[in-house]
């Protein structure tokens, strides 16, 4: 039987707001456990909540880049249920009226093609605070800082039928955040987690089989593999005569595989009723034209301009745009060296290959955007070849200096000087006469391949530095007199 996966997807956003969403606690991460928990945070009687204006502004710029209908009047909730880590005994969320409703988001695929995933609503909660269970001597803590950050949890239609169409939704929606500046999407911080609901069909059946719920899921990677995993352990499942049951499971990475950790509430399980703390949240147009004015160009609409004006393919456009900060980079470059094709190349090359060998993000790169359109520059005017670019772009990323600098401190300009080429020529083949004889004794097709021979003794003898084209040209015009 060929069988159709189905896959829904959760994903929490930590707004980065501040404070956070009903208190005026700080939300930085890594401070000292339960210093930035107040009273509010920690649901003492008698504390009364404030809503944070900025984390309703971020709600609504994500609203809007989804193209989705902003609820006018929306309405908090208090989720009821028990956790160590949640010291109100309820979380306040958004239940039957969410600030978000339908939108969704156009996502690339490896083979370039799109798909339309529909968004069902994204709606404002607080986060729940973090149990430790290291050095603690068979025993857990608690820590509250997070207690009440704020997250934007935004819920995907089941539109998702593969692992790597639910990595590639993932991808777009860090994107989008990253591009708003409304989530930093740290997700080895907890910044952005995910929740994957999975479950098989026979392929042709309309009705959705049962769904389990992977919780917090936080790489990319452990996506694609938590979804594979369990996918197979359904069909294997099903096929064995088992049924799947609607539970909530866990991925773990070091034997990736899922397992079963409770099984899985309905809405009613959790008594929602509205927040009696919190009054009904009103927006109104104007408020909503300011943010819009307030949008920045994103992703789809930037991959759209790179390809229109500087001629970029749609995967050089995607790869480019995938971050804001790879983007405004790109385009330094390109205003400095006004090559968009090279500086693209470089970037996404030689820069990005440094970047993954040393673990930096692009903001931390050690090569200016500047200095790289500085070198483009030298590889334009023939001062330097390509293959004197990577030991150029070395020393710059060793902090030696602009591309100028190093090519006159490390004398690489390229030999142009066709006289002195040709000289440095006649003694290549003067070195290799038998060779020579061989090549104009050779038919056309054994020539192609000697000719090659000769191009390497001779950059070989210019230490790389004479200039390829006119070595090649040269070349072929001494071996055919």
């Amino acid at each position: 039987m060929q069988w159709e996966t189905v896959i829904g997807l959760e994903i929490h956003a930590q707004l980065a707001t501040q404070s956070k969403i009903f208190s005026g606690s700080a939300t930085t991460f890594g401070a000292e456990p339960n210093t930035q928990a107040s009273l509010v945070d920690l649901g003492m009687p008698g504390t009364l909540p404030v809503l944070n204006a900025e984390a309703v502004r971020m709600a609504c710029k994500f609203g809007l880049a989804i193209d989705a209908e902003i609820a006018p009047k929306n309405v908090f909730a208090r989720k009821n249920y028990f956790y160590p880590d949640l010291p109100k005994g309820y979380q306040t969320s958004q239940m039957d009226h969410p600030i978000v409703g339908k939108g969704y988001l156009d996502i690339t695929l490896e083979d370039g093609s799109t798909r339309r995933i529909g968004i069902t609503r994204a709606h404002l909660e607080e986060d729940a605070g973090k149990s430790l269970h290291e050095d603690f001597h068979g025993m857990s803590g608690i820590d509250l800082n997070r207690a009440g950050t704020p997250l934007l949890e935004i819920v995907s239609e089941p539109d998702i039928r593969s692992a790597k169409e639910a990595v590639a939704y993932v991808k777009a929606i860090h994107a989008l955040v990253r591009y708003l500046g409304i989530c930093d999407g740290n997700m080895a911080e907890g910044s952005l987690r995910c929740d994957c609901n999975v479950s098989v069909r026979p392929k042709g059946q309309t009705e959705f089989g049962t769904r389990a719920e992977i919780k917090n899921v936080n790489s990319f990677r452990f996506i694609e593999k938590a979804i594979n995993h369990e996918v197979q352990r359904q069909i294997e499942l099903i096929e064995d005569g088992g049924k799947v049951v609607q539970e909530t499971r866990l991925y773990d990475p070091n034997k990736d595989e899922t397992r079963s950790m409770r099984s899985k509430e309905e809405a009613n399980d959790y008594r929602y009723f509205p927040c009696p703390d919190l009054l009904p949240v009103v927006i109104e147009q104007s408020f909503l034209d300011e943010v819009r004015a307030s949008l920045p160009e994103l992703p789809v609409q930037k991959r759209e301009r790179f390809e229109r004006e500087f001629g970029l393919s749609a995967y050089d456009a995607t790869v480019l745009a995938a971050s804001r900060e790879m983007a405004d980079y790109f385009e330094q470059v390109n205003a400095t060296c006004g090559d968009a094709k090279l500086a693209a190349n470089w970037v996404m090359g030689e820069l990005s290959s440094l970047l993954n060998k040393e673990g930096l993000e692009i903001e931390q790169s050690p090569v200016a955007a500047e200095q790289l359109g500085g070198m483009i520059l030298r590889i334009k005017d023939d001062t330097i070849s390509g293959k004197i670019a990577k030991m150029v772009f070395e020393a710059m990323a060793a902090g030696e200096g602009s591309a100028d600098e190093i090519i006159e401190k490390k004398g690489l300009k390229q030999v142009t000087d066709s006289g002195a080429i040709e000289a440095m020529l006649d003694e290549v083949l003067a070195a290799n006469a038998e060779q020579v004889e061989q090549y104009r004794a050779s038919d056309e097709a054994k020539r192609g391949k000697m000719f090659g021979f000769f191009v390497g003794q001779a950059m070989k003898a210019s230490k790389g530095k004479a200039n390829p084209g006119q070595v090649n040209q040269l070349l072929k015009k001494k071996l055919e007199g």
